[in-house]
């Protein structure tokens, strides 16, 4: 495969946690962090910091607010974040070659 073409691969969505994240927030309108961490299976760390790349890319929006005292986050994909990852896919679809 040429070089090229694993450069038309997002590097921002092309992460293990990144992308796991956003395979969640396709599927729902928004999610909580404790949600995505245990999904997820990492870190608060982890999370937040891939986090931040993908609210930075405008994949993502996160919301803080305060529930009962209590700090609550959770976040959606944005519209520039749907695009983004159904061009991944269709990048990975390529990829892949099913011959009989």
């Amino acid at each position: 495969m040429p070089p090229e073409k694993l450069a038309q691969l997002d590097p921002v969505i092309h992460s293990r946690i990144r992308l796991a994240i956003l395979s969640v927030l396709i599927s729902v309108k928004d999610a909580s962090f404790n949600y995505l961490k245990g999904t997820v299976g990492t870190t608060d760390g982890n999370l937040s910091a891939n986090l931040s790349k993908l609210e930075e890319s405008g994949y993502i929006s996160i919301k803080k607010v305060f529930k009962k005292k209590k700090p609550l986050t959770t976040c959606s994909i944005t519209e520039k974040g749907r695009k983004a990852f159904s061009k991944y896919l269709k990048v990975l679809e390529s990829y892949v070659s099913f011959k009989k």
